[in-house]
């Protein structure tokens, strides 16, 4: 029983440090909105609000360390709140270190995992309490005497909210007591927002012999005098309100405040409910928590299903049993919605990605001396979380690139008739069965020719190359590449920029990069929605098998061996008066059978244009789930990966966008001692 409720425990502590790192997260950009409006009375009470849940739900769930060194934080805020401390960018720097060592704190006991530097939080904490006025020893003393001189003067301040009575009734679950809660604590915390009065409720409590020691059968009714917000109430409970009967509404006689609308016996500012969490009762909770490798295998499941229903699909096709095709055609149909609905799942908005660089683009700013504001459009977009988990890193190095070598220093922004505030926006949108997220600056913008330089320097290109502008571009993607002409703590060392480009390749993506001097340049990413499974058009050249993603397909057309004549050695075809170049994988791949009397030419939209990639038959429509080629073959772009069909056959899966710029690459003249062109992307194409 005692190992059953340390698991118990355990497993509440791992769901507070999930819910905390929320919290933290809604802080950190609570603090640097205030950063720029320090008038801003609601994200003083967001951010006061923040650290006083943290603070009580840590101590409740055994951080007593990370409740204690929160807790002249929160005495800090809450003198802002009060109006007797200023908000000072001195006050948010200190707070945005002190939310690092807490998120430190949350993993503190964790196997791998460091202890919080306590040298560094004692010097947070000792700047804190000069900067608020207040000793370690009389921080509740000072907020006593500062209460009594503000009630002994003549009368409230003029912005000082009214103090309101509130009655709650607050009956723990039968398993509070097993994850590791202590009622006694969230009482006392709710006692630290005002005067207190508590009627304990016995009635649940059963004769000794049916007694449960790990169950609870108290209940409390408690009124409340506070100034606190309502909200400040309900995050008392935040970490057991799922556990619990809890009820909060205004005491008899007592209106509800002013702009405050009453529900379900909760009553909240309507503006109080954005970027928080759905604070609806139990029976109303509209999801919940699951961990990610547990999404993943199921997904993967999902996957290897709709393979299965591939060969059942062939199976049904190859006999002549109405009874078998009707039950493939219904495997297929549960096999297809459920296998979007699983994609649906892992699914997440872009938001969280880009929110957290507003800190690294404030820390930054202030390390480099520079003044920049970073924007964010489409934040709502939708990726895979596979995606969106492995865009951290790339981000990250594009935005400080641009932070160092994009923006210049105040004075030099205004001597070329710049605003002093430079601009650094990260954007998101739909681009068909892709994301196009970019990262753009108005900056000085790529010295073309510097880097064409440092290319020829290093033996990259001949002096004699000719590169098209975004090739040229491209080689700053290229390992060890730096024009800055010193190493400093941000860049210079040429490692950030190949990073990104050997992330988005193992995602299936690819870097556009446009620029333009004294202007600025934007780096744009396109992505797959999703990375597991696709829609994909199954063809044929020679006896091998191979897929194209359907969102790429534009339409098919039959190519005769006339009009492959007719062409005289050009990749030409005329589709309704247009021409359109053409890539014959035949050719490509040296398939050496027999050549079919009629082939198909597949056109396929991409960043260069139309092109169609001729093909020997095309077998129609196939959904796919995406295998891993391995290390083995991690240099080979034009392939995404792998799949297995409904007859037990791989397929590899094609990637039009690599596959054309190839093409286009092969076609331009070799650089002069240099069989290694770079192609769009930066990489290079191995010699043929």
């Amino acid at each position: 029983m005692n190992e059953a409720v340390g698991n118990n425990a355990e497993q509440f502590k791992q769901s507070f440090r999930e819910e905390a790192r929320e919290i933290l997260a809604d802080l950190e950009a609570a603090l640097l909105e205030l950063n720029e409006n320090h008038g801003d009375a609601e994200l003083v009470g967001r951010a006061f609000r923040g650290l006083h849940t943290i603070k009580g739900s840590g101590a409740m769930f055994g951080f007593e360390r990370l409740a204690a060194f929160t807790h002249d934080l929160e005495t800090a805020f809450d003198q802002v709140r009060g109006g007797r401390l200023e908000v000072s960018s001195e006050l948010i720097d200190l707070t945005l270190e002190a939310l690092d060592q807490i998120g430190t704190m949350l993993d503190e006991g964790v196997a791998g995992k460091p202890r919080a530097d306590e040298q560094i939080c004692a010097r947070i904490l000792e700047r804190v309490r000069r900067l608020a006025g207040f000793s370690a020893v009389a921080v509740t003393e000072k907020r006593t005497e500062i209460a009594a001189e503000a009630s002994a003067a003549t009368g409230p301040a003029a912005n000082a909210p009214a103090a309101r009575t509130w009655h709650i009734h607050f009956a723990p679950g039968p398993d509070m007591l097993r994850c590791g809660a202590n009622p006694l604590l969230l009482i006392g915390e709710l006692g630290t927002l005002g005067e207190l009065k508590i009627t304990g409720l016995t009635n649940a409590v059963p004769p000794l012999r049916e007694l449960d020691p790990e169950r609870c059968y108290f209940a409390w009714d408690m009124e409340l005098e506070t100034e606190a917000a309502p909200e400040a109430i309900r995050d008392v409970f935040i970490f057991v309100e799922d556990s619990c009967e809890l009820k909060i509404e205004p005491a008899a006689g007592c209106s509800a405040p002013e702009g405050v609308t009453t529900a379900g016996g909760m009553t909240e500012p309507r503006s109080a409910r954005g970027g928080r969490r759905d604070y609806d009762s139990p029976d109303k909770a509209s999801s919940i928590r699951v961990a990610a490798a547990k999404l993943d295998c199921f997904v993967n499941l999902v996957g290897e299903l709709v393979t299965v229903q591939a060969r059942l699909s062939e199976l049904a096709a190859r006999r002549d049993d109405q009874e078998v095709s009707e039950v493939a055609e219904e495997v297929e149909r549960l096999a297809t919605a459920l296998r979007e609905n699983s994609m649906d799942m892992r699914m997440m908005p872009i938001r969280g990605t880009f929110e957290k660089f507003r800190r690294l683009v404030h820390d930054l700013a202030r390390s480099l001396g520079k003044s920049v504001e970073l924007t964010i459009e489409g934040a709502e977009t939708e990726l895979d979380k596979s995606v969106i988990d492995q865009l951290s890193d790339p981000l990250m190095h594009l935005i400080r690139n641009s932070m160092d070598h994009g923006v210049g220093l105040p004075e030099e922004r205004i001597a070329h008739g710049k605003p002093a505030q430079a601009s650094i926006r990260l954007a998101a949108r739909y681009a068909g069965a892709s994301v196009l997220i970019s990262v753009g600056d108005d900056g000085r913008g790529i010295d073309a020719e510097a880097v064409r330089a440092k290319a020829i320097e290093r033996g990259l290109i001949g002096p004699d190359a000719v590169l098209t502008d975004a090739e040229t571009y491209a080689l700053i993607f290229q390992p060890g590449f730096s024009t800055a002409k010193e190493v400093t703590d941000i860049s210079g060392r040429g490692v950030g920029l190949d990073v990104v480009r050997r992330n988005i390749d193992k995602l299936r993506g690819s870097i556009d990069v446009t620029s333009r001097a004294s202007e600025g340049t934007t780096v744009t990413l396109r992505l797959p929605l999703t990375l597991a499974i696709i829609d994909g058009l199954l063809v044929t050249v020679g006896e091998d098998y191979f897929v194209l993603p359907l969102a790429n397909i534009l339409e098919c057309i039959e190519l005769s061996r006339q009009e492959i004549d007719s062409a005289d050695g050009k990749h030409l075809i005329n589709v309704r008066g247009e021409v359109v170049p053409y890539i014959r994988l035949r050719d490509r791949f040296g398939t050496r059978n027999a050549v079919p009397a009629f082939e198909q030419a597949v056109l396929v939209g991409t960043e260069s244009g139309r092109f169609g990639l001729v093909v020997d038959s095309v077998l129609g429509n196939c959904q796919t789930m995406i295998k891993s080629l391995g290390r083995v073959y991690r240099q080979v772009q034009t392939l995404s990966g792998a799949t297995i069909l409904g007859n037990g056959t791989v397929a590899l899966i094609l990637d039009p966008h690599r596959l054309v710029e190839e093409s286009i690459s092969a076609a331009r003249p070799q650089v002069r001692g240099h069989p290694r062109a770079p192609d769009r992307l930066g990489g290079t194409r191995a010699p043929a």
